[in-house]
């Protein structure tokens, strides 16, 4: 029996909008479909810790810049749409908040919480984007290693975070400072 054609395209956010909603997760970089099913309850566990840390600390940015949560699609190039677990974003000129894609007019932060299937991409391609978009600041959340690895646009390595991780983003009065012992055992449960 013949193996079946591979047809390769390339992927356009708007070719991933289309996508059924079936329960994965869609994205794309640099023309890449990026396929993820859904998060194990560990990873939901860890996006709403860090979710509730940084919540409160969002308000002081606002109106200027808000806290958002997957699955809100964000593109950062023509070829490259994705879903960061959580983000800080302000929106264009004129606008109280973002309502579509292209209302984001800068990312000052964008967060992945690792699974075992998304760690190559994450670390990669993932990061490689965000980059080059000049978001702010990208966090790695890795919840096995309990460790954040901070990335900024011109980094050639991560900072590797275990004990307090300070951000003090631009319109900040005050920086804030995470205990990640604390959110990783938050968490957990423990």
């Amino acid at each position: 029996m013949a193996m079946p054609d591979v047809v390769e395209r390339d992927w356009m956010p708007g070719d991933v909008r289309r996508l059924p909603d079936d329960g994965n997760k869609y994205e794309c970089v640099d023309g890449v479909l990026l396929v993820t099913p859904g998060p194990a309850y560990d990873h939901v566990y860890t996006v709403e810790a860090f979710f509730r840390a940084l919540d409160a600390f969002a308000i002081t940015l606002r109106p200027d810049a808000r806290l958002y949560q997957s699955s809100a699609d964000v593109e950062l190039d023509s070829r490259s749409m994705v879903q960061p677990d959580l983000f800080v974003a302000r929106p264009k000129s004129g606008l109280d908040r973002i309502r579509r894609t292209e209302d984001v007019r800068d990312l000052l932060l964008a967060i992945e919480v690792l699974s075992p299937g998304t760690a190559r991409v994450d670390r990669g391609p993932k990061r490689e984007l965000y980059q080059r978009a000049g978001v702010h600041e990208y966090w790695i959340v890795d919840h096995e290693a309990r460790l954040v690895e901070r990335w900024r646009p011109s980094d050639v390595r991560p900072e590797i975070l275990r004990g307090t991780l300070v951000w003090h983003p631009e319109g900040a009065v005050k920086p804030l400072a995470l205990d990640l012992p604390a959110l990783f055992a938050q968490a957990r449960g423990a």
